[in-house]
């Protein structure tokens, strides 16, 4: 994956080395979960007794209408461009800015939408965020609230033990699936759900969560299908994001967690799920193949 002469974005604001952020409660939510927070789910499920799908209602907090904190959050730094960054970080900006510049002529060009950048905060430890506290146990996650994707890159490193072994796509493919859900955001398709899920049983609010992050997996693919002319994507690249893929499906997540799977509970879907939208997006190119609503 050649990333290295890719735009750079501008939206990378570096909280890091700052210190915590308040914590205050998340309340609320449309939108994923994030990989930490479900293996520290089942952990206590499997501990407690506690059915997974009461403690996921509680934790369904990431994406949605939180108390917004931001006043109590501590000054950022942004991030200056061309500056003497370490290697993950410039990682992070460039892929950022190629989710720019391909979403700014694929989302016009094919669904008559403008692409309105999103920001990303780099954090270690907590932050606040419009959606509320933010903790790396949470994983990378999108507030639509303001706009942001929160990112503790402690992540990256569990990506390389415990998540399908990482690589600089695989790390692509993470931020890119956060910035799905912003596009999801543009569409109007997060409301939507958020406001479908009201008044439906735990068990179809969860469907509506895999569908959603299904569809996220599948426009990280339409990304990178579009980002390829920069990226000049290798076999061993697409190996190890699909090896993230299967990581982190809930199947997966939870066998790895009780030594069994509840499909039921599921909220961003099995490992093969997971592969085969990522892949569909990867092949087509095309936003409307990603209509996970519709299968």
């Amino acid at each position: 994956m050649e990333w290295e002469n890719t735009p750079e974005s501008a939206n990378v604001e570096d909280r890091r080395g700052q210190g915590g952020g308040g914590g205050m409660p998340i309340s609320g939510g449309a939108g994923g979960l994030g990989i930490g927070v479900v293996i520290i789910i089942f952990a206590i499920s499997y501990f407690t007794g506690i059915n997974p799908s009461v403690l996921f209602g509680g934790a369904q907090i990431l994406t949605g209408n939180g108390a917004n904190t931001s006043a109590n959050a501590p000054a950022p730094r942004t991030v200056q461009t061309g500056g003497a960054e370490d290697r993950m970080t410039s990682l992070v900006r460039h892929v950022l800015g190629e989710t720019e510049a391909v979403w700014k002529e694929v989302l016009p060009a094919q669904k008559g939408v403008r692409y309105v950048d999103a920001k990303l905060v780099l954090y270690d430890g907590s932050t606040d965020s419009g959606c509320g506290g933010a903790q790396a146990a949470m994983g990378p996650f999108y507030c639509p609230v303001d706009k942001t994707v929160y990112l503790d890159m402690s992540f990256f490193r569990d990506m390389q033990t415990k998540y399908g072994g990482g690589g600089d796509f695989a790390y692509a493919y993470v931020i890119s699936h956060e910035i799905g859900h912003h596009v999801q955001d543009l569409l109007g398709i997060l409301g939507k759900v958020e406001d479908a899920k009201q008044g439906v049983s735990r068990t179809q609010a969860n469907a509506l969560s895999v569908r959603i992050e299904l569809m996220a997996d599948c426009f990280a693919g339409v990304f990178a299908n579009h980002a390829n002319k920069d990226w000049k994507l290798t076999e061993d690249d697409l190996q190890k994001a699909l090896a993230t893929a299967r990581a982190i499906g809930d199947d997966r997540l939870q066998t790895a967690a009780r030594g069994y799977s509840v499909p039921d509970s599921f909220t961003h879907g099995s490992s093969a799920m997971r592969q085969q939208w990522l892949t569909t997006g990867l092949k087509s190119g095309q936003v409307d193949s990603c209509n996970t609503f519709a299968r």
